[in-house]
């Protein structure tokens, strides 16, 4: 009589069961990069968050933190490196050629993958912006290491390595990702994730240039002209003072209007949740949360939202949130400073009138100052 073999089941090893074994050619890695894009003449916010983040595990790390300036010659530069330094970076490294006039993948990624290779970071840090991210992915493929994208929290583990948190499984849970054994460990992270750090003006420190190993004519695409997006009335939640947004808990696509008006009347932005872009009752860029955008008014005000984690991490930065909802033990409860357990299609007609009586023209654009 024959016996089926048993054998145990082989279990994949978690964080504790990987051993950080880096190569020697990455032991000389050191310092914490933060990519400073530039936006049509400006510095996206972003990158100043990105230094108050990368300040901190610089500091911890002790390690020095540089900022990296991709751009024309000229004073665009110039400028960017001036506030580099203001908002805490140590030195800063420039790649300054025509090439560089404007966001093109090829000269932009051929330059960041050169200065990594020359100067090797530890930690290399980007806005999750459309050229934030387009640049990083080129970048890590071309250097063969990881990329951890949307971070919603950055820290140094107890080994020095990158803790990257970024939601996953569809925003329902909150994932930890280590890149142990390669450099740079690189991470993006979305507009308005992270506080804003105090600029302080401060002399301009060392800076240290690099030379593109690419001319014009070794790249593919072309820039013939540039044409500004039309789409003028598109919604600012990201950097909006004060934003009301709805959710499922409404019922109805026509109860977005008891949000709209409130948001008429104190002068806010209007959002919504996920579901209800994915119902089609409001457009996408008016979605707010992790797989929308990520805000930090100084007032939130959510009605009918039950408060799933994909749509807390995208809106827990703001300073005060009252949170509207029929359900005593909805999510959002245990996050919102303020609750307020009621029909939000009974109560917010009567909290428009209210702001509406109280409120003159004047004292409702300086309501979140």
């Amino acid at each position: 009589m024959s016996t089926a073999s048993q054998t145990t089941p082989r279990i994949a090893p978690g964080r504790a069961g990987v051993k950080k074994e880096l190569p020697d050619r990455f032991k000389d890695y050191r310092h914490v990069w933060v990519f400073l894009e530039l936006e049509r003449g400006n510095v996206h916010p972003v990158s100043f968050e990105l230094l108050g983040e990368g300040r901190k595990l610089a500091d911890k790390l002790e390690v020095q933190l540089a900022g990296v300036v991709l751009g024309p010659p000229g004073e665009m530069v110039a400028d960017a490196v001036a506030e580099a330094f203001a908002y805490g970076a140590d030195l800063v490294y420039i790649v300054d050629a025509p090439p560089l006039a404007d966001y093109r993948n090829e000269p932009f990624a051929k330059a960041l993958t050169d200065l990594v290779n020359t100067h090797k970071p530890e930690i290399l840090l980007l806005g999750a912006t459309t050229l934030g991210r387009d640049l990083a992915g080129s970048v890590a493929t071309t250097l063969q290491t990881g990329l951890t994208a949307d971070c919603t929290e950055l820290d140094v583990d107890s080994d020095g390595s990158l803790a990257a948190t970024r939601p996953t499984f569809g925003g329902s849970l909150l994932c930890t990702i280590y890149t142990l054994n390669y450099r740079p460990q690189m991470a993006t992270v979305r507009p308005r994730v992270m506080p804003m750090p105090q600029r302080v003006d401060k002399p301009v420190g060392r800076v240290m240039r690099h030379k593109l190993s690419l001319v014009e004519d070794d790249i593919v695409t072309k820039v013939l002209g540039f044409l500004p997006d039309n789409q003028s009335a598109m919604a600012n939640l990201a950097y909006a003072d004060v934003v009301v947004a709805g959710g499922l808990g409404l019922g109805a696509a026509e109860n977005l209007q008891l949000v709209k008006n409130l948001a008429r009347a104190i002068g806010a932005e209007h959002g919504c949740s996920r579901p209800l872009v994915q119902k089609g009752w409001m457009p996408a860029d008016r979605q707010i949360g992790q797989t929308g955008k990520t805000i930090r008014p100084k007032l939130y005000i959510a009605a009918g939202i039950s408060g799933a984690i994909q749509h807390r991490v995208g809106v827990e930065g703001a300073d005060l949130i009252v949170a509207i909802n029929t359900d005593p033990n909805a999510p959002i409860f245990e996050f919102a400073h303020l609750g307020i357990v009621t029909d939000a299609i009974r109560f917010l007609p009567a909290l428009t009138e209210a702001f509406t009586r109280r409120l003159s023209p004047h004292s409702r654009d300086k309501l979140a100052s």
